[in-house]
């Protein structure tokens, strides 16, 4: 069952301004990932659940963050339906995280009051997502769309809040870009948590750079 309710996440995310996302099918690298991010800030996580037995790994991070990151709210990502949310749900996931819209894993979701985020990719879909009762908006894959699109749909719909994911990095040029957009927060995968980071360990490094990209975006925002 979840642990935080879903406007709980929402506020968190809006807060922030960022979801840290990554998979590594070591649970004990997982943690020290977890551990990394929370130390530099970080109160969110999007395991993206991509590798045979990826629930195993979710399930025992979780489990660690319930134990040992007292604030830090597990969710899940790359969930492609209704029976594979149904699970996560089960081991705790505090959001779940779409690459498209589905309508099964919105019931789901919405019958436990736990936030879950579709990729959209048009205004139509995003709509169709809001009806549901979607609160945040996740646009897939964000360096196909651009900052210019979430301008383009916060003009007729400034209530729509949006993350994109894909396309973003820790450049402030970048992030500049997406928040003087409109996006409420952005989901940061490869260039947050890298290739190189999980394979040399770099924990430290990963550490700083997570609480440099936080600092970062308090900036940004602050003087929009």
């Amino acid at each position: 069952m979840a642990k935080y309710t879903r406007l709980e996440v929402v506020q968190m995310m809006q807060k922030t301004g960022m979801v840290p996302l990554f998979y590594h099918s070591d649970p004990e690298i997982g943690k020290k990932v977890l551990k990394a991010c929370y130390d530099g800030g970080a109160r969110l996580m999007e395991f993206t659940a991509r590798g045979d037995f990826a629930f195993e790994v979710f399930s025992e991070l979780n489990k660690y963050a319930l134990k040992e990151l007292p604030e830090m709210i597990m969710g899940v990502g790359s969930i492609t339906d209704g029976s594979a949310a149904s699970l996560y749900l089960q081991m705790g996931a505090n959001f779940v995280v779409t690459p498209s819209l589905r309508e099964d894993i919105a019931i789901i979701c919405n019958r436990r009051k736990v936030l879950w985020l579709p990729g959209c990719g048009s205004l139509t879909e995003i709509n169709k997502a809001e009806e549901l009762g979607c609160e945040l908006i996740k646009l897939f894959p964000g360096d196909i769309y651009g900052p210019e699109f979430v301008k383009a749909i916060k003009g007729p719909q400034p209530w729509t809040s949006i993350m994109p994911t894909g396309g973003v990095s820790t450049d402030e040029t970048n992030l500049r870009a997406w928040f003087d957009a409109g996006v409420t927060c952005v989901g940061m995968g490869s260039k947050l948590i890298s290739k190189d980071v999980l394979d040399q360990k770099d924990f430290e490094g990963l550490q700083k750079k997570v609480s440099e990209t936080i600092k970062l975006i308090e900036k940004i925002r602050k003087e929009k």
